[in-house]
């Protein structure tokens, strides 16, 4: 068997195995609370009983999928050059209540406000991220310490801005404080249409964000940028081992400011599916942890761009089912016991496998190099 197609079919079974392992630990949880495991996974699998009621539910799997996805991308980019960028929780909140902020300043037709909202999550993100890659490269500033503590400083940033110099007219009876309504040139369109095509209702609310195209665009993109180019070499080269990528004529150092700014460029554009799709501002209740949740779904992704778009996935379809949970009387707190459970267990999967694939390729390389060696015959 070919060592590539070996290798994948490993990776598959350990991950199979991994969430048949997370299903069976939940199960134990679900009966410690008193509710039915039975109840528990028919409440996962229960998408409604009527289209519309399906549609909806389809809809907030995806809508919930996107952001984690963008997370993930963001992440993973970090973790190719080896560097553990926690702060995209906080260059997320801080690129997006700027970019809401820039964006209810004008009006302008779609094709020109969108991207420029779009560009201003990104920028925002990116030089948020640059901090802590100068403090690595200038003062050798672990850059999880780093992160950590932007984290703290974004999130209370934020929270000032959106009450103090950001903020907009509050609407007569909410409590919630969000910057100024975005006009609705600056309002990405839905795509309902993928399900009028077939038939189907139109989703309820805001529908199927729009910037679902956006994020699948950036996985492509991503994965030819790390994949299929030089600077995708460099970064790796860097990651695995900096003194052989400086010899080679790759600066370490550039790469690690590189790697850090497109990470926090991917990371400033999370908040911008609910924005631009449904809440048209940011506010006080603005969605937070997506940016946490990114490093669970870049590790269960493995880093690549496809196995993110499953894992991402998986998460809006665990997530989706809090509401029939709570009918069923199960605690939506599974939900977070099935996600970090399936996430430990992959990673060690992932990591039993690596060493399966690994012995089995030093085998092969030992028989192949014992049948090269010529043997000695006595004279």
């Amino acid at each position: 068997m070919p060592a590539g197609l070996y290798r994948a079919l490993l990776t598959v079974a350990g991950a199979v195995a991994a969430i048949i392992l997370a299903i069976a630990i939940s199960s134990v949880a679900i009966i410690a609370a008193g509710a039915s495991p039975g109840a528990a996974f028919t409440a996962f699998l229960n998408f409604g009983e009527t289209e519309r009621a399906v549609v909806n539910s389809i809809t907030t799997m995806l809508n919930r999928a996107v952001p984690l996805f963008i997370a993930g991308l963001a992440v993973a980019v970090g973790f190719r050059m080896n560097l553990f960028n926690i702060g995209v929780e906080g260059q997320y909140r801080i690129a997006a209540i700027c970019a809401a902020f820039v964006g209810s300043l004008f009006t302008a037709p779609s094709w020109i406000q969108i991207p420029v909202i779009i560009l201003v999550a990104a920028v925002v993100g990116g030089l948020y991220a640059l901090i802590p890659a100068v403090m690595k490269v200038t003062r050798g500033v672990n850059e999880v310490i780093a992160t950590i503590m932007l984290n703290y400083i974004a999130i209370n940033l934020a929270a000032y801005l959106v009450r103090g110099p950001f903020t907009g007219k509050r609407a007569e009876g909410l409590l919630t404080t969000t910057t100024p309504t975005l006009p609705e040139s600056a309002w990405f369109p839905n795509l309902n249409w993928l399900f009028t095509m077939f038939g189907l209702p139109a989703p309820r609310g805001g529908g199927l964000w729009g910037f679902l195209i956006v994020a699948v665009l950036l996985g492509i993109g991503l994965w030819v940028l790390l994949e299929r180019t030089r600077f995708g070499f460099d970064v790796k080269a860097s990651g695995l081992n900096s003194s052989a990528a400086l010899a080679s004529g790759v600066n370490p150092k550039t790469m690690v400011i590189s790697a850090m700014v497109l990470s926090g460029a991917i990371a400033g554009l999370i908040g911008l599916p609910e924005i631009l799709g449904d809440k048209h501002s940011f506010g006080s209740n603005f969605t937070p942890g997506l940016g946490f949740l990114g490093i669970a779904v870049a590790l269960l992704g493995r880093n690549k761009p496809g196995g993110i778009a499953i894992a991402a996935l998986l998460f809006g379809f665990l997530d989706r089912a809090q509401g029939p949970l709570q009918f069923a009387s199960v605690p939506p707190s599974v939900i977070m016991i099935m996600q970090g459970t399936i996430v430990l267990l992959v990673v060690i999967a992932n990591e039993i496998t690596s060493r399966i694939a690994l012995r089995r390729e030093e085998r092969r390389a030992a028989q192949q190099l014992g049948r090269n060696t010529p043997v000695e015959v006595a004279a």
